[in-house]
């Protein structure tokens, strides 16, 4: 089996507390903390992962010695409710319309959709989705036997 995991959650994907992108970045922080997170993938980037840090007010090395310690999602999302401090419903809504409304720069929509094998007609914009497709198509080529 291979040493190293694609995360495969969506970004398009919320759990109880309604915020989208923080089961991947749960399932990404807790393959880094562990190891085995793939190499193309940062355990708690810039993007996405600052965005939802950012949004609810939570500390990124607090964020990261917490997943250290093996917590499940429910204990992570116990957590970032006694840790935020923007956890309300009016910087959720905005955190995921932002995370909903991302669009990547056209070279590369062009080169995901060219590594999966689609055309760029103009149907596939939006990142969740073209992320997605991505992260499938890298966790297809892995060597999973």
């Amino acid at each position: 089996m291979s040493k190293s995991i694609v995360p495969t959650i969506s970004s398009g994907t919320a759990g109880p507390l309604g915020v989208l992108h923080l089961p991947r970045l749960w399932q990404k922080a807790s393959l880094g903390a562990a190891g085995k997170l793939h190499s193309d993938y940062p355990a708690c980037g810039q993007g996405y992962d600052q965005m939802v840090l950012s949004a609810l007010g939570l500390d990124r090395d607090a964020f990261l010695a917490f997943i250290a310690t093996k917590p499940t999602y429910v204990q992570t999302e116990a957590w970032v409710k006694a840790n935020a401090t923007q956890l309300n419903d009016s910087a959720v809504a905005e955190l995921n319309a932002a995370i909903k409304g991302y669009i990547h720069a056209d070279d590369t929509r062009k080169a995901i959709l060219a590594a999966v094998g689609l055309t760029d007609d103009g149907s596939i914009l939006d990142a969740v989705n073209l992320n997605n497709l991505d992260d499938w198509n890298s966790f297809h080529a892995q060597d999973i036997a």
